[in-house]
């Protein structure tokens, strides 16, 4: 282990809580996990926070400088949730930056999941050394970070980056132009419908291979059979992805990134989903910003750990 000091730093996902140390170069040391209780509201979701932190913050001892927190949710500027959705029930208005630092008595930094992904793709990944970058977490659902010189643009309430929840061309005259239907009129986990998370994230694309077979497969099965060349699982990732690279597309025509960086368990598809995200990419994109590189994010499963170390690290 390094010298430097060291982060206690805490992702909080929909199906799993990670925890561990990380130092100033994003290096991760005596990493734990526990199940995320979803369900049961945001005290117990924090006691499973706590009760992994704690015993890192002792182990790190007083080379311990602060607490980094990744949240799936909008967590507004002094650290409490302002915005989730159903993926964690009762988590909205759960103060966490205030339960972190009672308990563990160290200043304690709270950003959102994708905004630590950017953080550590910016500073150690996939998008270290660009001068702008979008970086888009692609898995139980669908959100992003636009990142700057290293840092993540959060925006006026915390929400800026939030890609999953951008219209999407769903309909008629768009399907014409896909190789699988998609049907607009699907809710997406905010409550509204048709944004790009209700179909093209991994759920989304389970739901669109289940109505296209009657077969309940995971993304896992589903792109296995793709690879050995079934056209209706092909079809259905290829709808979802051609889908994502257009979003993509207007949203590069907005921001003008240097590069696009795409993370989460649904990217780990490989070629079966970069290939229709750069052909979908090139038919919206206009002519200066068609050769923006999308890349694969090079962190993986540890972007949110790293990210919310780091963050805590430039705030103390």
């Amino acid at each position: 282990m390094s010298r430097s000091p060291l982060v206690v730093a805490v992702d909080i996902g929909g199906t799993k809580i990670a925890a561990g140390l990380v130092d100033a170069e994003g290096r991760l040391y005596e990493q734990r996990r526990t199940a995320t209780p979803a369900a049961d509201g945001g005290e117990a979701i924090m006691a499973a926070v706590l009760a992994c932190a704690r015993p890192l913050r002792d182990l790190g001892g007083d080379r311990v400088v602060a607490c980094g927190i990744a949240t799936a949710g909008v967590v507004d500027p002094v650290g409490r949730i302002a915005g989730s959705t159903d993926l964690l029930t009762g988590w909205a208005g759960t103060d966490v930056r205030g339960l972190a630092e009672g308990s563990l008595g160290l200043p304690a930094q709270v950003v959102n999941d994708c905004h630590a992904a950017g953080t550590a793709e910016a500073r150690v990944g996939a998008a270290r050394g660009a001068g702008t970058g979008l970086v888009v977490a692609v898995g139980t659902g669908i959100g992003g970070a636009l990142v700057a010189d290293g840092a993540t643009v959060t925006g006026r309430s915390g929400t800026a980056g939030a890609l999953g929840h951008v219209p999407a061309p769903v309909g008629a005259g768009f399907a014409a132009q896909m190789p699988a239907t998609l049907a607009a009129g699907r809710r997406c986990s905010c409550g509204a419908f048709d944004h790009v998370e209700a179909h093209a994230s991994g759920p989304a694309i389970e739901r669109s291979y289940r109505e296209v077979t009657g077969r309940v497969l995971e993304l896992r099965e589903i792109a296995s059979l793709a690879r050995s060349g079934q056209p209706q699982a092909r079809h259905v990732i290829t709808a979802a992805a051609s889908l994502l690279g257009r979003v993509l597309g207007g949203a590069a025509n907005l921001l003008d990134p240097d590069v696009i960086v795409l993370a989460g368990g649904v990217s780990r598809l490989g070629s079966l989903l970069l290939s229709p995200v750069r052909r979908g990419f090139r038919a919206e994109a206009l002519t200066g910003v068609r050769g923006v590189p999308i890349r694969e994010a090079v962190l993986g499963e540890r972007a949110g750990l790293v990210g919310a170390g780091l963050a805590a690290l430039y705030a103390t």
